[in-house]
């Protein structure tokens, strides 16, 4: 649903009073800023285990990305409504698929919180709580994933504000590492270069797992579309570019980590930017400089995220497909009941983390990634059938080139679906299981048989 602003176009139907809309500038830190959360700050310290080769992991995912990115740009401008992959997915193969992919997304979206505010705990500890006792963990956490729900609230004209802001305060002092920090890598920081103990195609396979997780929010533009203006045009535009900046910054500031910190004391490290700020400059003030862009980069994710965990929930509430609560907003124009509910289940994600699991970061990083694979799958997926299908078929060496992208996409997500480990597919499948008697529910509910078409946005 798309409103226009005081001097545009009519507002396109479906739209809701109090809905604002943001241009490309705002998507596109949507998308910087969803991908570029506290994950990529404590990335290092868990791919540091597999040792350098986790570098060619991450150039490999860099490119399935990429891939993603380009294939969602095709699919927005297909169709521009709020959603994103399960948009496509619906259209394309009915509603049950529609349904898993909103499922699946929300799993996504609130367990990966849990999974930034880890990681944006360890960057707080560098000034407070140092000893890392639990309590106190727990405590910054749940501060970290009410306070971001608490902005989302107050309406949408304060989230674009801080999303921009934020964006700007992150992207610089990585772009720093990524650019000087180069200069003083000593290759006897590496390590053995396979320091997993297993095959180089398993430690590549596991490690590009956990890489997945650093480009998560890719399709965030694409989801939020319906608060997008001219979404045909800039969704596209700002996926694309939002890519592949945080590209740019992920491989060469990761290289600088593994270059500047010795090898052990990396797989031991909880806020691996600060170390290696700290080795490059010596003292501390470098490393607390980097450690308050961490705690302003996952911030400012959380505040993005938490936005979008309700807004695929909402859309398909819209078609009669999730819970009607969810398909609610407030006089300020957000989901509130969808932002709430996350916000909670996120909490309670995070409290069992820090009490039952010894790799906390991992654990719940590997579940996100599972999760979030079935949407980017289906959309590929969903890219592939309408290139097959729709009438008004491309030019041979365009339709050869989606072809391409949209078929590296689908292999790329099967490829981090294996690598996601047992454990994570476990936990992952019975998750997403989970929605079959929600699906149910809800249908039995609407009392309809069949399809139903879908509401225009």
């Amino acid at each position: 649903m798309v409103i226009a602003g005081r001097h545009g176009p009519p507002a396109q139907a479906g739209a809701e009073p109090g809905e604002g809309r943001f241009g490309l500038g705002t998507a596109s830190a949507l998308v910087v800023g969803s991908v570029i959360g506290t994950g990529v700050f404590a990335l290092p310290s868990a791919l540091a285990v597999f040792g350098p080769i986790s570098l060619v992991a991450f150039v490999l995912v860099t490119i399935g990305a990429i891939a993603l990115a380009l294939t969602f740009r095709a699919l927005a401008v297909r169709l521009p409504g709020a959603g994103g992959p399960y948009v496509y997915a619906r259209d394309a193969f009915g509603e049950f698929a529609g349904f898993l992919i909103a499922w699946s997304y929300w799993i996504t979206a609130w367990a990966g919180n849990a999974a930034i505010v880890v990681a944006w705990v360890g960057y707080v500890e560098v000034f407070w709580n140092t000893g890392h006792e639990t309590g106190w963990s727990i405590a910054i956490a749940l501060a970290g994933l009410l306070l971001p729900a608490l902005v989302n609230l107050l309406g949408l004209r304060s989230f674009a504000a801080f999303q921009v802001v934020t964006t700007v305060l992150k992207f610089v002092p990585l772009l720093f590492m990524a650019t000087v920090g180069l200069l003083f890598i000593d290759t006897a920081n590496f390590g053995a270069f396979n320091a997993s103990g297993t095959s180089w195609v398993g430690a590549i396979s596991a490690a590009g797992a956990i890489a997945l997780f650093s480009y998560l929010g890719i399709e965030t533009a694409s989801v939020a579309a319906a608060r997008v203006r001219d979404p045909r045009r800039n969704v596209g535009r700002a996926t694309v570019l939002g890519t592949l900046a945080c590209a740019g910054v992920y491989i060469l500031g990761t290289i600088t980590v593994f270059g500047t910190v010795a090898h052990d004391d990396l797989v031991a490290s909880t806020a691996p930017f600060t170390d290696s700020a700290n080795a490059i400059f010596g003292g501390q003030w470098a490393g607390a400089t980097v450690a308050v862009a961490a705690v302003v980069s996952g911030f400012g994710a959380l505040v993005g995220w938490t936005l979008i965990v309700a807004e695929m929930p909402r859309a398909a509430a819209r078609d009669g497909l999730f819970p009607a609560s969810f398909a609610r907003q407030s006089r300020a124009g957000v989901p509130a009941y969808g932002i709430v509910v996350s916000t909670l289940l996120a909490a309670g994600l995070t409290v069992v983390s820090y009490t039952s699991f010894e790799q906390v970061f991992t654990t719940v990083v590997l579940l996100s990634v599972l999760t979030s694979v079935v949407p980017y799958l289906l959309s590929a997926a969903a890219q592939l059938y309408w290139l097959r299908t729709d009438g008004r078929r491309p030019r041979a060496r365009r339709l050869a080139r989606d072809v391409t992208v949209s078929a590296l996409a689908l292999a790329f997500g099967f490829w981090a679906l294996a690598g996601s480990g047992y454990p994570a597919v476990y936990y992952g499948t019975f998750c997403l299981l989970l929605g079959v008697p929600v699906y149910v529910w809800v249908k039995a509910r609407r009392g309809v048989y069949g399809e139903t078409p879908a509401v225009a946005r």
